[in-house]
């Protein structure tokens, strides 16, 4: 039973009154609902217990296959995966990740859930919301049955937002397991896989003077994007501090190296005079394939009635000096992007270095609320050609020869959602994904601007019975890509999982996970062993033969 979207200051996805029970003016007070992907689905439920336990399940004693570190699977967000992924045979087995989910008045679910992260030895760990309040921990379960390996809380604290932010962990490639605490300290565990272990603090600023002034410092401080790792196993994160902490911190950007020695800049000070204040929240940071530069979205601070504007900025990964920064335009209007603290869209980094990231309209409505994908060179010194859709949406990495009916010259594609939002501008709910040629264009459809190239597009499946003639939406943020079975997974608001087959323009497979409900968009995720991993109705599903 899909249901609209509706976005505070975006104002975005307003389908029909009768339909959402709402006016403008409260659309611009409330926080976003996003269309569906909610409700029951069937296979093997496992019982959740409180933290700071071991559970009864045991961990695969070798390695299984290539593990998925974070959002996008890599600091490079490229949602590559590098095992194929198994039939859509039954729903293995499923475990919550929200104990106590809020529903608004309309019924919807107001909340984004960050991705799994999974070991190459298959232990899926996920975040969980464990209580009706904004409290989180962080569990381990063996990825052939979903059984409990251990669990930990936490005592993060979310920064200001309209509707939830995502809570999101990160696997180094050593098997450290990171997630955000309060305060701006990390929690982490050295060996994932290990039933037993110790939970380890790190604190960017120094555990002493966080210790002298706990209190104080879990009120002013909090983590606001998801934690990024390179290669070499340095830790990168988004925070926000209020003015007078103890420690003098202001909102900025944290690292903290392999070694345990930790740094941190100021935002305002490394895009001075350009009104950014923060990094953008839920926009996780990406890492350049040579591990030398670190792609930070900041903007400036959420405030009511206030369209979020931004820059991209391009930092030395080492010192975390600014190397160059380009502002977010939008390429119609020739003005500032929306810069949504709302939007999980995070930077891709492609094969070649270019950089691309998603915003929305600088006015509402004038591209049907799809927003742009905005594109540049590695050292943001050149905007190319920009994507016809970009909010609350992270691309994925298509290598050209995945798709047979491509004929064109690029060495990789991009998997987008494509979603026209019916009442947004002039858009008529014929809601797609899409694999478009970051390097060739074509006329926009709905702007006077040239934008990336259409290779092949697939159009919801299931017809909205509100919208006259329309489809019920895609429900989607980040998609895994499978480069052995030339497929795209890939989540709909019908409540439906999807694999759409590049090869013959096809979805060949579906299962369905729940039966729809008003929802944030969710990532798909991809298991050593193959098996695909989607989120609905606050839960994970874990799919495959």
């Amino acid at each position: 039973m899909t249901r609209s979207k509706i976005a505070p200051v975006k104002n975005a996805w307003y389908r029909s009154k009768q339909r959402v029970g709402v006016t403008l003016a409260s659309m611009l007070a409330i926080a976003s609902i996003v269309a569906a992907c909610g409700g029951s689905g069937g296979g093997n439920a496992v019982t959740s217990v409180p933290g700071n336990g071991n559970g009864t399940g045991t961990t695969n004693p070798n390695p299984v296959g290539p593990p998925w570190l974070s959002h996008g699977g890599n600091a490079q967000h490229d949602g590559l995966s590098a095992v194929a992924t198994q039939a859509f045979s039954r729903i293995v087995w499923q475990a919550p990740v929200d104990l106590a989910p809020k529903y608004s008045t309309q019924g919807y679910l107001l909340v984004h859930y960050g991705s799994p992260v999974i070991t190459a030895k298959n232990t899926v760990i996920l975040p969980v919301k464990s209580a009706a309040d904004l409290v989180y921990r962080f569990e381990a379960r063996n990825g052939n049955d979903g059984k409990l390996l251990w669990s930990e809380n936490t005592d993060y604290i979310m920064p200001p937002h309209r509707w939830t932010p995502a809570y999101n962990l990160s696997l180094a490639a050593n098997n450290r397991v990171y997630a955000p605490g309060a305060g701006g300290k990390v929690f982490y565990r050295e060996d994932a896989d290990a039933i037993s272990g110790t939970l380890k603090v790190a604190v960017f600023y120094g555990e002493a003077v966080y210790n002298a002034n706990k209190a104080a410092m879990d009120k002013a401080v909090m983590i606001n994007t998801p934690i990024t790792i390179d290669a070499q196993n340095n830790v990168y994160f988004g925070f926000i501090a209020t003015a007078g902490n103890p420690a003098g911190l202001s909102s900025g950007v944290a690292r903290i190296a392999a070694d345990g020695k930790a740094s941190w800049v100021s935002v305002a000070n490394l895009a001075a005079g350009t009104g950014v204040a923060k990094p953008a929240t839920n926009s996780a940071f990406a890492v350049s394939k040579d591990q030398k530069t670190l792609y930070v979205v900041a903007n400036d601070n959420i405030a009511t009635g206030v369209r979020q504007t931004g820059y991209l900025l391009a930092l030395d990964a080492s010192s975390l000096a600014l190397k160059s920064k380009v502002q977010l335009i939008d390429p119609n209007e020739n003005g500032a992007a929306n810069i949504s603290d709302d939007s999980t869209a995070s930077p891709l980094v492609g094969p070649d270095g270019d950089v691309y990231i998603g915003v929305l309209e600088k006015t509402y409505g004038s591209h049907n609320a799809r927003g742009w994908l905005l594109h540049f060179n590695a050292d943001l010194s050149q905007t190319k050609l920009p994507g016809s859709f970009g909010w609350d949406d992270t691309p994925s990495i298509v290598p050209a020869n995945l798709v047979p009916s491509y004929k064109g010259s690029s060495p990789y594609l991009l998997m987008v959602k494509y979603n026209n939002y019916e009442r947004a501008g002039s858009g008529n709910g014929m809601n797609e994904i899409a694999i478009i040629d970051p390097h060739i264009s074509q006329d926009d459809e709905f702007a006077n601007v040239k934008v990336m190239k259409e290779v092949i597009t697939m159009l919801a499946p299931t017809p909205d019975p509100n919208v006259p003639g329309g489809f019920i939406e895609w429900c989607i943020n980040t998609a895994a890509v499978d480069p052995f079975t030339k497929s795209v997974i890939v989540n709909s608001e019908d409540g439906y999982l999807y694999r759409w087959d590049l090869s013959t323009n096809a979805l060949s497979e579906k299962i369905r996970l729940t039966s729809g409900l008003g929802e944030s968009y969710t990532p798909t995720a991809v298991g050593a062993d193959g098996k695909v991993y989607a989120i609905n109705n606050a839960i994970l599903f874990a799919i495959g033969k």
